[in-house]
């Protein structure tokens, strides 16, 4: 049986106030990162954040929803971060390029994502093959808002909005991966500039 995260000493437990949620996921990631997700417990997550068990299960029933929440507050930050350092490129196009680049490379160094997938990579095999998660349709979500606003702003090509969005998506995130696979030849950079190429290519008109 898979040993819990635990350090040698309990801290105090706060009990009778309102925990925000930020210092419950807080806790989530340190301990992700220190022994991946399947020796996280919400014992052990308490713990660290000092509340009691029972504050943390009302809020999260089960470590699933918990790193589920985790992630989506990770990613979303991600997205707000890339977004406005493209802001002031002149085409909705050119804003979604550089965006969805500087995504897939953040998603690929961040810490707790190159946790899981060298610690748990087969807990995200049912996202690439069975179903989309919260996280994944965020990154859609962002590609739609720009696909649409290339297509107001005459940037990207007429289309089926859903299909593009969903053909944009399955190439970055296929990047992501081979971005851990990536040696001298082809380098990291040498990947994300045919990702930038390709992706302008299929939205230009």
């Amino acid at each position: 049986m898979a040993s819990e995260c635990h350090t040698s000493e309990a801290p105090p437990v706060v009990r009778g106030q309102r925990v925000d949620d930020e210092v419950l996921l807080a806790a989530a990631k340190d301990c992700v990162l220190d022994v991946g997700v399947r020796r996280t417990t919400l014992a052990e997550v308490a713990r660290r954040a000092k509340v009691s068990r029972m504050t943390l299960y009302r809020r999260f029933p089960d470590v699933t929803s918990l790193v589920a929440a985790l992630l989506t507050r990770e990613f979303r930050g991600l997205l707000s971060a890339v977004a406005s350092a493209s802001a002031n490129l002149p085409s909705a196009r050119e804003r979604l390029v550089a965006g969805a680049v500087a995504a897939g490379r953040e998603v690929a160094h961040n810490p707790l994502m190159r946790t899981i997938l060298e610690v748990d990579p087969e807990l995200l095999l049912p996202y690439l093959v069975q179903r989309m998660g919260s996280t994944q349709r965020l990154a859609e979500q962002f590609l739609r808002e720009q696909v649409l606003a290339g297509q107001a702003d005459g940037s990207v090509r007429a289309g089926d909005v859903a299909a593009q969005c969903r053909l944009l998506f399955l190439m970055v995130q296929s990047v992501v991966f081979a971005l851990r696979l990536a040696v001298a030849e082809p380098d990291e950079a040498a990947l994300l500039a045919e990702l930038r190429h390709g992706l302008d290519a299929v939205l230009r008109p």
